[in-house]
């Protein structure tokens, strides 16, 4: 109980010190529980919503799954013959025909495109019955004729549509425009799908190309029938023809779709808020390593008057225990407030989360408290043991914590076998010849170098300031040196406050190499390989429409299809693969230059012949003049001959199979070739601006495909890989922001550890601009120091990741050097700004108090 006491009285005693070091537990605890709650609370918007639009019993194609769009971009179709089938089959209280179809884009009057911009579908179809579990008509009707659609409210807001407005789908059977007759609102949380609604003929004929075809089969089962019972009925009335499910099981296929994606989301949030649990361990180890040195002689009493080791570690590690409590119990309430803010960004973003599904799981808030609890207590571990070996004599003589030289020259040792290990790793993984093998030393090589880096951290501060000092500091005279005095005064405190930013750091550095290089490779990649002048895609398969707008274009020497098939390949040594294959116009030889080690590349796209890429000829045996039996779905099976085999170190269509489009259409039914993924144009000589404007004027009509020239996509390229490193960057935030903390808590706990030798400072004529000026001297220094080491750290992962890249293609290592100058300047403001606080604090210091501080 005394221990308790004992403790209670420190922990508050230092509550302002403690503050910090609870902030980065705060903040750590509220990134887990936050992406938690976020997670759980989408996972029950979409199950709700599955579950309602679930009728009892559902009736597909055989092969239908929820993500696929069949290769020809049109649903696949069950026939009314088998709806009235279904209709007489016992336990049967009604059955409709539904018609959907995801592959569609819907523009307004202005040709501005109306559908989902999240992510989320846009869906069209014919309004059923089974629509009115999730939706009712809150404006106008449901629509009656060929010229009629119906929209959701959600949509309806976003792009200010009303009654009246014309709306065009653009589908792969054609475009066709409609008026506004009816608005339906979700009775349930819209997770933000565009969804628009016709009567059931024009549904069938414009999404799927013919009446008397439906996508799937609603069923409605009598009193009395359980799903289960009404499932083996309708089989039975179908002969097995179809696949039929229950409500739960149509739910948990649509679940299990959205869950792997929920996934992906969960664990990269949570791998984010882990590395902020790794930044924030420095901080508390700090904050109590100090505390413990302050208290040397209040221990060293304690010890005087019988308390036992373990009672003086106990004491610390409650205090710790209670720090844990303090932070985790505002981390969690933190949590929740991340995640409704996330809802908000998500529901303006176009995704509409309702707080009404907020999901606060019993395991969340255990996890947090869990989570913040044991890492703070085990983060005070060793400054706790440390506290406990103090003898009373030497506490009492204000000798300070055991200073063991044994355990600093064993700890330099393992530091250095570490990062010997790591950088062995790491240059292994270099020169793998396989990506999947390299990537495994890659990841060793990571973890080995950072943790070497972090117990060898004392031995390079030591260099490492004196260095950065030599530069920065030595112009501004005795506050410098004393600056940087302070700095190395304890290099095992200044190492592992540097370390804390050298994490964050190090990651943003090697994924800056890494999405540098990916840029400077593809667009080397673009300069020696894509010849064509305009490249043409979007994010749906590109319809006829707008494949015949192309080539109706003027100024244009020749257009290019590039269809991807799904098909089964047949090698001559026996063995099979479904990876497909690629048609495409023998102009694609032009408009992509592919090197070729067998043959040419012009020849493939002769009758019935081919190319494979040398991985697959290696692998297969494989070599000009072989056969190879390609199985084409939904056609026949060919037996094609090797033409040519292309080179595989590029990045652009590495691995592609090539055939002509008339050696598709030989063996592949009309109502079965695929849309164009992408087109290729080339300008008339002398043409190429008047073509461009030309080309983006003939797609006018179809927003959702993009004309770029090769200046355009490579810009695309770059925003996009951009994009999705400012949004990392955005995440790793959270660990820079706690090792910002920890800088600051570090300064201030050593202001309070030297208030006597500050005072005494200021009593022999240091003014109190030339103490901040110190203060803020030593923030710098000590950011810049792991900031160097964070920077370099991560440039060797990023440079030894991009080895592995240059295996798939990605050949040119690209430094960002502006990136990694502005993130060292950067540094220095941090380190100016985490010490404007403990600067302050020491300038307004009474003198002659500090004198008498004991």
């Amino acid at each position: 109980m005394t221990v308790v006491k004992t403790s209670m009285r420190n922990f508050f005693a230092h509550k302002g010190r403690m503050a910090l070091s609870a902030v980065a537990v705060l903040l750590s605890v509220a990134f887990v529980c936050g992406t938690l709650v976020f997670t759980d609370t989408m996972n029950t918007t979409f199950d709700k919503l599955f579950a309602v639009t679930s009728s009892d019993v559902t009736v597909k194609p055989k092969d239908a799954k929820a993500e696929d769009t069949p290769q020809n971009g049109v649903p696949e179709a069950l026939p009314t013959s088998a709806l009235e089938q279904v209709r007489k089959a016992e336990g049967v209280k009604s059955a409709e025909g539904a018609v959907s179809s995801m592959n569609v884009t819907v523009v307004d009057r202005d040709n501005d495109n109306v559908g989902a911009t999240s992510g989320a579908p846009t869906i069209a179809g014919n309004w059923t019955k089974n629509d009115l579990r999730s939706m009712e008509i809150t404006t106008g009707h449901a629509p009656r004729g060929p010229t009629e659609v119906m929209v959701d409210a959600d949509t309806a807001d976003k792009h200010d549509l009303k009654l009246g407005d014309e709306l065009r789908t653009i589908a792969q059977t054609g475009d066709f425009k409609a008026e506004i007759v009816g608005i339906a609102s979700f009775t349930v949380t819209n997770p933000g799908a565009a969804v628009l609604y016709f009567d059931t003929a024009t549904a069938q004929r414009e999404l799927l190309g013919e009446t008397g075809k439906f996508t799937q089969f609603n069923v409605t089962a009598a009193d009395g029938v359980s799903d289960a019972r009404l499932k083996r009925n309708v089989a039975e009335a179908l002969d097995g023809t179809y696949k039929v499910q229950t409500a739960k099981e149509n739910a948990d296929e649509n679940r299990k779709d959205v869950g792997e994606f929920m996934n992906v989301i969960k664990y990269a949030m949570l791998g984010f808020a882990g590395i902020a649990f790794l930044v924030g361990i420095f901080l508390i180890i700090n904050t109590f390593s100090m505390l413990v040195a302050q208290r040397t002689r209040e221990i060293g009493l304690m010890r005087a008057i019988g308390s036992s080791r373990r009672q003086v570690n106990r004491s610390v590690l409650v205090e710790a225990l209670l720090l844990g409590i303090v932070g985790s119990v505002l981390g969690v309430a933190a949590g929740v407030g991340i995640a409704v803010g996330l809802m908000k960004l998500m529901s303006a973003a176009g995704m509409n989360l309702s707080t009404d599904d907020l999901t606060i799981k019993t395991a969340t808030p255990v996890i947090g408290l869990v989570l913040g609890i044991v890492v703070t207590v085990l983060a005070a571990y060793l400054p706790a043991r440390r506290a406990g070996k103090v003898s009373p004599m030497a506490a009492l003589r204000d000798a300070g914590t055991p200073a063991d030289g044994k355990a600093g020259w064993i700890r330099g040792l393992i530091g250095l076998v570490l990062t010997g290990a790591g950088a062995a790793a790491l240059l292994t993984a270099a020169a793998a010849d396989k990506a999947s093998e390299g990537s495994l030393m890659l990841g060793a090589g990571i973890v080995l170098s950072l943790i070497g880096f972090v117990v060898i951290g004392p031995l390079l501060a030591g260099f490492v300031v004196r260095v950065i000092s030599a530069v920065l500091l030595r112009a501004f005279g005795p506050v410098g040196r004393l600056a940087e005095r302070n700095a190395l005064r304890n290099p095992r405190r200044t190492g592992a406050t540097g370390a804390a930013l050298m994490i964050g750091l190090a990651l943003v550095a090697c994924l800056s190499v890494v999405g540098s290089s990916m840029v400077a490779s593809a667009t080397s990649e673009l300069d020696k390989t894509v010849g064509a002048d305009f490249i043409v895609q979007g994010n749906q398969r590109i319809v006829p429409q707008a494949e015949k707008a192309m080539q109706d274009t003027p100024g244009l020497e020749h257009v290019t299809r590039y269809k991807m098939l799904d098909a089964t390949l047949t090698s001559p040594d026996g063995k099979t693969d479904d990876d497909g294959i690629t048609a495409a116009d023998p102009t694609y030889a032009q408009d992509v230059r592919r090197a070729t080690t067998e043959g040419e590349l012009s020849a493939a796209y002769g009758p019935d012949a081919m190319s494979v890429g040398t991985d697959y000829a290696e692998k297969h045996d494989v070599h000009v003049g072989d056969t190879i039996s390609v199985a084409f779905e939904g056609g026949e099976t060919a037996e094609l001959k090797v033409a040519a085999i292309t080179d595989d170190d590029v990045a652009i269509d590495q691995g592609a199979r090539y055939i002509s489009i008339e050696t598709m259409r030989k063996y592949l039914p009309a109502d079965s070739v695929p849309p164009n993924t992408i087109m290729f144009a080339q300008a008339e000589d002398g043409q190429a601006e008047q073509a461009y404007a030309a080309l983006k004027k003939s797609l006018d009509a179809y927003p959702q495909y993009q004309v770029a020239d090769q200046t355009d996509y490579k810009q695309e390229l770059k925003d996009q890989i951009g994009q999705l490193l400012n949004m990392v960057y955005g995440l790793l935030a959270l660990a820079i922001i706690v090792a910002i903390l920890g800088v600051v808590n570090t300064l201030a706990l050593s202001v309070v550890e030297r208030t006597r030798e500050i005072g005494l400072m200021r009593a022999i004529g240091l003014s109190r601009r030339q103490l901040r000026r110190m203060i803020r001297m030593e923030s710098v220094v000590i950011a810049l120091f792991g900031a160097l080491l964070g920077l370099g750290l991560g440039m060797g992962w990023g440079a030894t990741a991009q080895k592995l890249l240059a295996l798939e293609g990605l050949n040119v290592l690209d430094i960002p050097w502006p990136t990694i100058i502005g993130v060292f300047i950067g540094s220095a403001f941090v380190g100016l700004f985490a010490a404007l606080v403990p600067a302050f604090r020491a300038g307004r210091m009474n003198v002659l108090n500090a004198i008498a501080t004991e």
